[in-house]
């Protein structure tokens, strides 16, 4: 088990007969072991081959035969991650009965309904579950990770930076390190803290992490605002060739993200053609718009761009990742809006964040008029 976790932890480095090799011997290895160990191998087993919604719907009959197991509420995340709504909602279910199942002195499964609450946008209840994963067990990293997502949708600004930098000092060896710090350059941003936010992005995320320099970079772009350290567009065109490039859509969204920061329209619309192309519905239905529209936003064409996003709704979630993460797009068509002179509609798109959100110096610039030095367009 701890050999096929370790697997699975270093699975993005491994080459794909590799990866298979190994766990096909630790699920062996298993099955000599019981049935529960060779369901969670097996379950491992997909998550690392991102086959998500074969993981997710593996998750729910491992759960009926071992109920609240732990070790595989590691593997939860498939099914945000299968880009299915039903597959969705049946694990923020499943994750509800676990709860009930383990008992309010569960740690682990507290922390994890606190994530689904804060994706459910139930911010409120998110925070009080990760405060109470954190009384049981300081530690929880997942706790920690489901109260910045929630007061994100709070606009907690500086007093969420506070506690995330005064967990990550008591926890400097977290595997959520980056990941947090990321987490904080965005409530930076939202309080119109803009050098703490490059700062993050360029002491903290390393070259490998372009979705989160991306993210921050983008973000600081639509407000007219200096990015941080930006990737290398040849670093992002190999990573787009690399058979993985496009293997996931919220990895290739990320991709598109890191071109548009650095106004590479080219590769923007040559990335739009090949997702239009491409059969599966994502790529196809919702990728390739957005990829088409940051190619016309930095090509100096909002209007256009407006076309291609207004109309995509709630199809955004098929981007997969998380809320925060696809937020993104609607800051997009809000600039689009700005810069065709429909600040009403910029300002309707905005205006459950702006009323909701106790910082919200990001959206009150989102909506306003930028100059005509604006580094995006």
């Amino acid at each position: 088990m701890a050999h096929a976790l370790m697997v699975w932890a270093d699975s993005d480095r491994l080459g794909d007969a590799e990866l298979k090799q190994s766990l096909t011997a630790a699920h062996e290895q298993a099955r000599r072991t019981g049935a529960r160990e060779a369901s969670l191998v097996h379950g491992i087993y997909l998550c690392a081959h991102r086959q998500f919604r074969l993981a997710g719907e593996h998750l729910l009959k491992h759960f009926v035969e071992f109920p609240a197991d732990e070790v595989a509420g590691l593997m939860l995340s498939a099914f945000h991650a299968g880009g299915d709504a039903a597959l969705r909602e049946a694990g923020d279910a499943l994750v509800e009965a676990q709860y009930a199942i383990a008992g309010a002195r569960s740690w682990p499964w507290a922390s994890w309904l606190a994530w689904v609450r804060a994706e459910q946008g139930r911010a409120g209840e998110a925070v009080e579950l990760a405060d109470h994963a954190l009384s049981l067990f300081p530690r929880s990293g997942v706790a920690v990770h489901a109260r910045a997502h929630a007061e994100h949708e709070l606009g907690a600004g500086p007093g969420s930076v506070v506690r995330l930098d005064r967990w990550l000092a008591q926890n400097p060896d977290a595997v959520q390190v980056r990941h947090l710090n990321w987490h904080a350059a965005l409530q930076s941003i939202a309080s119109g803290r803009f050098p703490d936010a490059r700062r993050r992005a360029d002491e903290v995320l390393g070259r490998e992490d372009v979705g989160m320099r991306a993210a921050v970079n983008w973000r600081l772009l639509l407000i007219g605002r200096h990015p941080a350290r930006l990737s290398e567009p040849g670093q992002v065109r190999q990573l787009l060739a690399h058979p993985r490039g496009m293997a996931e859509v919220f990895h290739t969204f990320n991709l598109a993200l890191a071109l548009a920061t650095e106004a590479a329209v080219d590769d923007l619309e040559e990335l739009a053609r090949t997702a239009a192309a491409d059969p599966r519905p994502e790529y196809r239905d919702v990728l390739a718009p957005v990829a088409q529209a940051l190619a016309r936003l930095c090509a100096g064409s909002p209007a256009a761009a407006v076309t291609l996003l207004q109309d995509l709704g709630e199809r955004v979630e098929r981007l997969e990742g998380v809320r925060v993460e696809r937020e993104i797009v609607q800051d997009t068509l809000a600039r689009a809006l700005i810069d065709t002179g429909r600040h009403s509609r910029a300002a309707a798109l905005l205006h459950d964040r702006v009323t909701t959100r106790a910082h919200h110096a990001y959206e009150d610039l989102l909506l306003t008029h930028r100059p005509a030095s604006h580094p995006v367009g």
